[in-house]
């Protein structure tokens, strides 16, 4: 076979090779809570990264997977906009809030405006940028809002507003 299809490790090749994770076109809005969350997710993946040797084919694997995740939280940290709840209207929903809905059904769920970082909707966390947050923003107890949904628009009734 002719040596010019071949490959050659030089020795020089970047084992952090992989590339960035997107960073989200909106503001970086977080909770009090989430900001603790990135910082102390950043820490902890410093402190695995520092534990592991680069001697191994698949240490230097992990280590290019954590220097991917660093990168991303670091960038977070940094851009982070930390809103307190404190400063929210309490009567409207806005970042931050609790929000309890009463469904067309009469079901009531309540969720939790936060940060993208932040958001678990099976939590009941829900990014500020969700179709669901920004049916609810700027809303009072006693409205009705139209979530726009795939499955079909549902009108939800603010039953309650909160900010812990």
């Amino acid at each position: 076979m002719s040596r010019a299809f071949v490959k050659e490790d030089d020795g020089s090749s970047n084992r952090d090779d992989q590339p960035d994770r997107p960073l989200s076109r909106y503001p970086n809005y977080v909770t009090p809570r989430g900001h603790e969350q990135l910082v102390s997710r950043l820490a902890e993946l410093r402190r695995q990264r520092d534990q592991i040797s680069d001697e191994t084919l698949s240490d230097q694997v992990a280590l290019s997977h954590l220097a991917r995740e660093i990168r991303y939280l670091e960038a977070r940290v940094e851009t982070a906009i930390v809103v307190d709840p404190a400063t929210q209207p309490p009567d409207e929903v806005a970042f931050g809030a609790s929000v309890d809905v009463e469904a067309d059904d009469g079901s009531v769920r309540t969720v939790v405006i936060v940060g993208e970082d932040e958001a678990d909707p099976a939590a009941g966390l829900i990014s500020y940028v969700s179709p669901l947050a920004c049916a609810l923003m700027g809303s009072r107890v006693g409205d009705l809002v139209t979530w726009a949904r795939p499955a079909g628009d549902e009108e939800l009734e603010i039953k309650a507003i909160r900010y812990s």
